[in-house]
This record gives structure tokens, sequence and C-alpha cells, in this order.
């Protein structure tokens, strides 16, 4: 993961409740495991998911600590915590999350 701005682009796909959140401005956190493609992933970069661009990228073991450390509301603001912790484990596997977790900071563009 890039601490240097960069202006590599991504494609990312999102579930369509996610989708619909971003788009409307609602949710402004994105919540992805560190596959070895994000690593590259910096402040600065374009996400096609639907025209953003990443402000910030925090790093995290765990989606618990993710949901600890990041204000849940920017990341789904319909679910609770708990909620979005059991929402994240059925979108990725134990064995995924253990590459490590990523909070990314988007902007509509």
């Amino acid at each position: 993961m890039s601490s240097q701005p960069v202006s590599q682009t991504f494609d990312m796909n999102l579930e369509g409740r996610y989708y619909l959140l971003l788009a409307s401005g609602r949710k402004d956190i994105e919540v992805r495991v560190l596959y070895p493609k994000l690593q590259a992933l910096g402040p600065g970069a374009c996400i096609r998911l639907c025209l953003t661009k990443v402000g910030r990228i925090a790093a995290y073991g765990s989606f618990e600590q993710l949901l600890d450390a990041e204000n849940p509301v920017r990341i789904d603001p319909d679910a609770s915590p708990l909620q979005q912790l059991l929402n994240l484990r059925r979108i990725y596997s134990l064995e995924k999350e253990a590459l490590g977790v990523l909070a990314i900071q988007v902007s509509l563009i």
C-alpha cells in the first residue's frame, strides 16, 4: 500500500446496496481485504466503482479493529457495527480477512 500520491486506476465491484449508498453520497468509506493488487493503492488513486477518488487509506488486522477505529456510519449508515461485521464476514472469508483489511475513504468525482 503506497503512502505517496498516485494516479493509478483500480477496478472494483460493489454489491448493489453498497453501490447505491456510495453513489448517493451516504457512504464514503469502502472496506476491502488487502489483496496483493491493492498494495499499490494510495491517496489520489482512482477507483472505478462509480467514479471515486481515494482520500485516505487505513490498514487494520481485522474487521473488528477496523469497525472499532472507523466511524461505522460512514461505512454503512443503515447497519449497526455488529450487522456490518456480519455483512463483511458474509462477503469475505476468514482466510481473506487474514490478508489484512483496508478502510478506503473515497469521494465521488
